[in-house]
Formats: structure tokens, C-alpha cells, sequence
């Protein structure tokens, strides 16, 4: 991927492959890799539906008045 330099896509790209590169460099099995990628795709996940769950109450509770 070739994005136009310091666009918020090179940003991303930068910092991603700045974060494999230092897993790879650092000699890390690819196994911990992966479950490091899943271990943070997890997190977010459930922040996420944790938000979820209280704007729900928060509409259930307006939709009650």
C-alpha cells in the first residue's frame, strides 16, 4: 500500500507496521502475536458493547417517561 504521505492512512500504516516490525525484530513466536492482535480486538469488543448496553438503558429509560 503506497498511501499519500502523512495522510491519516500513512499514519495508520506507519504505526502498524512499525508495531509487526518490532514484534518480528524482538524474535516473537507469530502465535503471541496473534494472540496479542485477539487479545486487543477483545478488549475493544467489549468496551464497545459495554457502551452499548448503557446507551440501551439510557434509551429505555427515556422511552419509560
Amino acid at each position: 500500500m503506497h498511501y499519500k504521505p502523512y495522510s491519516q492512512e500513512w499514519h495508520r500504516y506507519r504505526y502498524l507496521k512499525e508495531a509487526i516490525d518490532k514484534y518480528l525484530d524482538d524474535g516473537i513466536d507469530p502465535t503471541f502475536i496473534m494472540d496479542d492482535i485477539k487479545d486487543i480486538l477483545h478488549v475493544r469488543s467489549e468496551a464497545a458493547y459495554a457502551e452499548f448496553q448503557r446507551i440501551n438503558q439510557l434509551e429505555h429509560y427515556l422511552s419509560d417517561e
